[in-house]
């Protein structure tokens, strides 16, 4: 595994070593918009490749880099390399290359376009895996560096999906931390999501005669009242409040400006906390919506905290501040499928990803490499 050459690359190679922030910025400077990421790809398996100690396996856009000191204890630290695609809006501050606020690289507020979502939590990975074996003294845990493609879009798409098809005995772990942004805090497991759609029928008929039709987007009217009069729950889980949605996010009917709709689907998205599965979760959409024509169209299940296993404990511990729940859907819900309990951590403010003005402090990032160096290394 370790024997192949590093890929040739015309951009300049990553230094690991330098400021965490400011290997942010480089790593933020190379595109990796989805689809795109091949290039970042090809930057991180070289700097990885320069780690003799590291066990490195390629698959397309995706690399998982493993230490092999035969420790009792397996980590993984897991990221994305891809980004929503770049701002539209003239002058934003949220596009490739970063700028610093300030003027000065590597001092106060980084810009761009992946700042947050998540390239922090990337840096933070490659800044680990070089300095573990800087200090002459060897990491008390083995772990596993994950770096994948396509994260921002469908599932199936997934590169970390693509990696447990095709390598999932590389991924084995007592304990895997996903570095999406999280402000420094410890957010456990995730809710779960699901997609439905809504379907009334209805009869076209000429606007100017509309009593000799049925009009389907009336008939969806009680499909909205009932979703605005839901009360979603909050679900105490493992100790941690999952609070739920259940939301019309599209509608869509009609044909044109003087014809009387026969068809109207409303779009609906359930995000659930994660004691509920997937087909638990359907069944609390076709009660509130009974008698409409329901059917499910996508669907992923949240993961359980996990914060009693005792890495998850000690990790929580070192990092000091009482832990969250994951309100969104990440990819720790694919490894508690695996039987790896999973927690999000990572630089930057989850409310400011996908935004023109993205944007992660410097010291954020450096405060998140200490506390996971100080805990791997503990």
């Amino acid at each position: 595994m370790t024997a192949e050459t590093a890929p040739e690359s015309s951009i300049l190679p990553l230094d690991l070593r330098q400021d965490v922030a400011l290997l942010t910025a480089a790593i933020m400077d190379i595109n990796s918009v989805s689809g795109n990421e091949t290039e970042l790809a090809d930057a991180v398996e070289a700097a990885l490749r320069a780690i003799p100690q590291l066990h490195i396996v390629r698959d397309g856009d995706a690399i998982i880099a493993r230490t092999e000191l035969g420790n009792a204890e397996r980590v993984i630290l897991a990221g994305h390399l891809d980004t929503v695609p770049l701002p539209l809006a003239e002058g934003s501050l949220g596009t490739v290359p970063s700028s610093w606020e300030s003027g000065v690289p590597g001092v106060g507020v980084l810009y761009g376009r992946g700042a947050t979502d998540m390239k922090g939590g990337v840096a933070v990975q490659l800044a680990l895996a070089a300095r573990m074996f800087d200090g002459g003294t060897a990491p008390k845990r083995d772990v596993t560096f994950v770096f994948y493609d396509h994260e921002e879009v469908e599932a199936v798409k997934s590169g970390l999906g693509r990696l447990v098809r095709n390598h999932g005995d590389l991924l084995d772990g007592d304990f895997a931390i996903l570095l999406e942004p999280t402000d420094g805090t410890v957010e456990g497991g995730c809710n779960g999501t699901s997609r439905f759609e809504a379907t009334t029928v209805g009869e076209s008929a000429h606007s100017a005669r509309a009593w000799m039709g049925s009009n389907a987007i009336h008939a969806a009217a009680p499909i909205l009242a009932r979703l605005a009069a839901y009360e979603p729950l909050t679900v105490n889980v493992d100790g941690l409040d999952y609070r739920e949605s259940l939301n019309a996010v599209r509608i869509n009917g009609g044909t044109a400006g003087n014809v009387i709709p026969d068809r109207c689907v409303v779009e609906i998205n359930y995000r659930f906390a994660p004691d509920k599965t997937p087909d638990q979760a359907e069944s609390v959409v076709r009660q509130l919506l009974e008698g409409f024509d329901v059917v499910r169209t996508d669907a992923a299940a949240g993961a359980r905290p996990g914060l009693q296993h005792p890495a998850a404990a000690s990790f929580v511990a070192a990092v000091g501040a009482e832990p969250k729940p994951k309100y969104g859907w990440t990819d720790v819900a694919r490894f508690s499928e695996l039987g790896i309990p999973a927690v999000n951590f990572g630089p930057g403010d989850a409310l400011l990803a996908h935004k023109d003005n993205e944007h992660v402090d410097a010291d954020a990032i450096r405060k998140c490499l200490q506390a996971l160096e100080d805990w791997l290394g503990g």
